[in-house]
């Protein structure tokens, strides 16, 4: 079942979801509008390497915006800080912002119940597209859980993306046994 409006507000009342900052105006029907965060960065090798520590290059996105290419791998972040402690949240991208040709994740889509941070996006595009900070880029979605949880996403000893950030966050692959 997914969360209405209705629903969210009063998450956000009892401090089950906490969004920051929160503008009213960005809730829809049964979703939260999401916006581009200031930062994005890309890998510094040209190829990755799942059990090595893949280093990443931060930089700001100018006032006039920053021009996307296709076949890069851009990592982007959220403006807003989320925390969810009932719900499982799902970020999908907006349809405007598809309708550009930008995909905002490749596989991460869903969150933890219990994760707390801004959402890394990884970012990728049909054809060249200039972007700006601020600009909408997803909404979230938030799922009722059916049962009791153990193991919330902030309190697991291996959890790797706890650490409360405004960049983009690399791959932590590598800390994986394999």
């Amino acid at each position: 079942m997914i969360l209405s409006d209705i629903k969210i507000l009063e998450a956000i009342d009892n401090g089950e979801i906490v969004i920051e900052p929160f503008d009213r105006s960005c809730l829809g029907t049964n979703s939260y509008d999401v916006h581009l965060g200031k930062w994005l960065a890309h890998y510094k090798d040209h190829i990755l390497d799942a059990k090595k520590h893949n280093e990443i290059e931060h930089f700001e996105i100018p006032e006039e915006g920053f021009v996307l290419h296709p076949n890069t791998l851009y990592l982007g972040v959220t403006l807003e800080y989320t925390e969810t402690h009932a719900t499982v949240p799902f970020l999908e991208g907006k349809s405007s912002v598809g309708r550009l040709g930008i995909d905002i994740h490749a596989t991460a889509g869903k969150g933890d119940v219990g994760f707390c941070n801004t959402w890394t996006l990884e970012i990728s595009c049909t054809h060249p597209v200039r972007v700006y900070a601020g600009m909408p880029i997803g909404q979230l979605i938030y799922f009722m859980v059916d049962g009791d949880i153990e193991n919330y996403y902030n309190k697991k000893d291996n959890a790797k993306y706890n650490t409360r950030t405004i960049k983009p966050v690399e791959s932590m692959m590598w800390k994986n046994k394999f």
